[in-house]
């Protein structure tokens, strides 16, 4: 039987979202900027581009380098360059990641921006699910980031990981942050907690009780409660099994009389062991 631990340090699991762009400015998410200012850009950069392929007679290659290099001049001179990076919707533990994935310094020009790229890069962050990249004009660049839920804190080999919905360890998380997920315990609890989890949700004076789910033998969960009691589960249909618990429990309030173990591995049957302590 695996050991259950439940160290690490004791602090809020609340996940707390990053400073957000400014109000005024996050309604305007996804508008396109059709300045004067940006128009009057494009002009000048446009009519460089033609002087330089009629004068020079250069290669594609060198007039593509030479236009980029006049295009990020003619625009930053003009005010288009990054002067600030707002991330929404990252955790504080996470924001440090994101913030570093961004990559973009103040003063770079933020038309040329390849957005696409920085998106790459924050999605390769561990946390981030998913990100959207919008660029404000004229200096600002809104990184907005889902991270991947926290289902449970997955214990195996000794080693603690916060898992997500899918079952999937999230790189980075410090699983001593999370004191109230759910704890499961051993080889494939990662992968079931999400079948298991949403049932013990729906009956809150159960799973108030609950210390650790335990995977037994990759098939089935013992529950281990917080007062060394065990409440044995079926392989299959365990939402009936804890039907049969409720109705138990609503008749004799047996999660409070004290016992030493439940067995409802038996279908329509539930087997109680009382403790050695009760009358």
């Amino acid at each position: 039987m695996p050991a259950v631990v439940r160290g690490g340090r004791r602090q809020s699991s609340a996940k707390g979202g990053a400073r957000g762009a400014p109000s005024g400015r996050a309604a305007e998410i996804g508008r396109l900027d059709m300045s004067p200012r940006v128009v009057a850009a494009t002009l000048v950069v446009g009519v460089g581009i033609l002087a330089a392929v009629l004068a020079t007679g250069a290669r594609a290659e060198r007039i593509s380098t030479a236009v980029s290099e006049r295009f990020d001049s003619v625009t930053t001179g003009m005010g288009l360059k990054v002067r600030q990076v707002h991330v929404t919707g990252a955790s504080p533990e996470a924001a440090v990641a994101v913030r570093a994935a961004v990559g973009v310094h103040a003063d770079q020009p933020i038309v040329s921006l390849d957005l696409a790229a920085v998106r790459e890069r924050v999605q390769s962050v561990g946390w981030v699910k998913e990100a959207r990249v919008v660029r404000l004009l004229p200096d600002t660049l809104i990184v907005d980031v889902k991270e991947h839920d926290r289902l449970a804190v997955w214990q195996v080999g000794g080693k603690a990981h916060v898992i997500d919905a899918q079952g999937i360890v999230i790189p980075g998380a410090d699983a001593g942050r999370y004191p109230r997920l759910p704890l499961v315990v051993g080889k494939g609890a990662d992968q079931a907690a999400s079948d298991v989890l949403p049932l013990l949700a729906q009956r809150p004076r159960l799973m108030a009780k609950v210390d650790a789910l335990v995977r037994v033998d990759e098939r089935r969960w013992d529950l281990r409660l917080k007062d060394g009691a065990l409440i044995q589960l079926p392989a299959v249909d365990q939402e009936s099994a804890l039907i049969r618990l409720d109705a138990l429990d609503q008749r004799e309030r047996l999660l409070d009389l004290g016992f030493a173990r439940i067995d409802l591995r038996t279908p329509e049957e539930v087997a109680v062991r009382p403790s050695e302590g009760a009358a």
